[in-house]
């Protein structure tokens, strides 16, 4: 295993997924709106702020562990069509173990369960091009 490409394919996930998140909330209010009907479920975003860092780093390790599994099982080939192939797989695994477990778990309405699972499915699904495109194994003799 590449260790210095996986650190780098983590690192450009990471800034993927902020960036893919931002402009998520930028290009569509209405997901932080449709969070906003569920005061007592989310923090607000003084306290939100405050814990922030936490969230920076369980994101990098996230991304971290996606990206040595991807490691791990990379066939070669494509390193695009790959990453592509494993974020959805990633997105499907996250929308199915988080927001819908979520969804049952926690007093959010299906409307904001469906914008994060959209969200969710496409954010991971870049991240793992990302991984793919940066991730190249250490040449063998």
């Amino acid at each position: 295993m590449n260790y210095s490409s996986l650190g780098l394919a983590a690192l450009g996930g990471t800034v993927a997924s902020f960036a893919f998140g931002f402009l998520v909330f930028w290009l569509l209010p209405g997901l932080i709106k449709e969070g906003h009907k569920y005061p007592a479920v989310f923090r607000p975003k003084e306290e939100m702020m405050k814990v922030m860092p936490i969230g920076f780093v369980a994101t990098f390790l996230s991304i971290l562990v996606a990206a040595i599994i991807f490691a791990m099982n990379h066939q070669g080939g494509s390193g695009t069509t790959g990453g592509a192939r494993f974020g959805v797989l990633i997105g499907i695994f996250v929308v199915c173990a988080f927001v819908l477990h979520n969804y049952v778990n926690l007093n959010i309405g299906l409307k904001l369960a469906l914008m994060q699972a959209a969200a969710y499915f496409v954010q991971w699904t870049i991240i793992g091009i990302v991984i793919g495109l940066i991730y190249k194994p250490l040449a063998t003799p």
